[in-house]
């Protein structure tokens, strides 16, 4: 399990610590419903006991800063409306010299070794300020990314991200920004079937910037609230090598084949033929990144064969295939 430590600290913005936590909570709760063991174990620390958020709401019976990590850990700092000034004050304030005094003594030394640090928002200021984001790919709330490279020059600051992974260190954007970077963590860590779960729980799409990657084939095509097609897509993913024949797929969402063809048109953008090979392809393509055989990771995802394998891949890339 993954203990998840977010640091809360005075005018902590309150949307900053309950998106991401309730995105790791309902993760856990899909994975119970699958008969799974919950992959996280929620934390707040900070240093004071109590803490008044950005909405006037005071948290409580919040831990001190751990001196010890389990492994694997994730430290996770979250945006203040004063974090811009609370960096460039002196002398700092209390909460922030000390738990930026944490983060270069406790974090920064064991980062990578089955510690992670993730920032929400403006707290990625809060990791520049203490050191470790420099030499780092890196973002924040829009309003402050200059602000970002003036704390850390030597860190490489992007704009037009709404998160950036390097290494050890993954940084979101501005606030709700912080939901997708914990949904692409659930998908890491549990998959992509279960954050696509959780976004349709939460019902909030996964978002990408003109400069992020694009998302995975598993989790592109479900930014829409059609329970049917959600059903099929669901479906498809937890049992790709079945025999998705139009009627098939229409059976799972109770409707005709050409009702679901016309769903899918609408609500994916594709066929729903179109889908179940981008699917299996995404499938085949991770198992194989993974080191599994050829032949079986094919065969999982339900591709009939290497010459199968070979005219799916030239077709998406739009190039004649092989023999």
């Amino acid at each position: 399990m993954i203990d998840i430590v977010f640091v809360v600290l005075p005018d902590t913005l309150l949307l900053d610590l309950a998106g991401p936590a309730e995105t790791f909570r309902i993760a856990n709760q899909q994975l119970t419903r699958r008969g799974r063991s919950p992959a996280f174990r929620l934390r707040y620390a900070g240093p004071q006991p109590e803490a008044a958020t950005s909405v006037g709401a005071t948290l409580a019976a919040i831990e001190p800063l751990p001196l010890t990590f389990e492994h694997p850990s994730w430290i996770v700092l979250l945006g203040q409306p004063s974090g811009r000034e609370s960096a460039l004050r002196r002398p700092l304030p209390r909460a922030w010299s000390d738990t930026r005094r944490w983060l270069a003594d406790r974090v920064a030394p064991q980062l990578g070794d089955g510690l992670r640090l993730v920032t929400v928002c403006a707290g990625a200021l809060l990791a520049a300020d203490a050191g470790l984001l420099a030499g780092r790919a890196c973002t924040t709330h829009h309003e402050m990314l200059a602000r970002l490279g003036e704390i850390a020059p030597a860190a490489q600051v992007q704009a037009n991200r709404v998160f950036v992974v390097d290494g050890p260190v993954a940084t979101s954007a501005g606030i709700t920004a912080g939901i997708d970077l914990a949904l692409a963590l659930v998908a890491q860590t549990c998959g992509d079937a279960l954050a696509s779960a959780v976004a349709q729980t939460m019902v909030v799409f996964q978002r990408r910037g003109p400069d992020d990657p694009e998302l995975s084939p598993l989790l592109a095509g479900r930014s829409h609230l059609h329970p049917a097609v959600h059903r099929v897509q669901d479906a498809v993913c937890e049992r790709p090598a079945g025999a998705w024949s139009l009627p098939a797929l229409a059976a799972v969402a109770h409707v005709s084949t050409r009702h679901l063809a016309r769903l899918f048109r609408e609500h994916v953008g594709r066929s729903p033929r179109e889908y179940v090979q981008s699917v299996r392809i995404a499938l085949a393509e991770r198992a194989l990144r993974e080191g599994q055989p050829t032949k079986r990771a094919i065969a999982a995802a339900g591709i009939g064969g290497d010459r199968q394998w070979r005219r799916l891949r030239a077709r998406r890339a739009g190039a004649p295939p092989g023999p």
